[in-house]
């Protein structure tokens, strides 16, 4: 008996979830400026970061040498921040042809923040199913060791 379509395709869909969450030692806004302002992003983000946080926003992100624009979505203070990137060149980046980033921040008391990162878009491309799963599984490793290089970062900072 094949497995079903259906039952395929829910597994594929799991193979393809990239979301990370870390609780941060650190208040909600401390933690807002650590993912907005480029000069803090640079600290354990990517390495160069211009952007202004508006809505419509076009910006630039650099990692090693690789990089590319970015557009920003959402920007609700301190609790949601997304932006849209790896599109082609020349596009808009809209639902279908490029990545969608999402932060989102939840205080938990005054001293602690969940942040919580998922990135979506790339299992609506034309791309091979290996090819989305590699992506996929790529980016997951990426934000696990972004976000606790962000999470390190804090610590530090708040424990003086």
């Amino acid at each position: 008996q094949p497995p079903t379509r259906i039952g395929r395709d829910r597994i594929l869909m799991a193979d393809l979830v990239i979301e990370r969450e870390v609780l941060v030692e650190a208040p909600v806004e401390v933690v807002w400026r650590t993912i907005t302002e480029p000069d803090q992003m640079s600290q354990w983000f990517a390495d160069r970061v211009e952007l202004v946080v508006e809505p419509g926003a076009h910006g630039f992100m650099q990692f090693g040498d690789q990089g590319g624009p970015v557009v920003v979505e959402t920007v609700d203070p301190p609790a949601r921040f997304s932006f849209r990137w790896n599109h082609p060149r020349g596009e808009e980046p809209v639902t279908g042809n490029s990545m969608l980033v999402e932060f989102t921040l939840t205080p938990e008391g005054n001293e602690r923040t969940r942040l919580r990162v998922s990135e979506s878009g790339h299992e609506l491309l034309a791309w091979p199913d290996a090819e989305k799963e590699r992506y996929a599984g790529e980016h997951r490793g990426g934000w696990a060791e972004y976000l606790d290089r962000l999470a390190t970062l804090l610590a530090k900072r708040q424990s003086g």
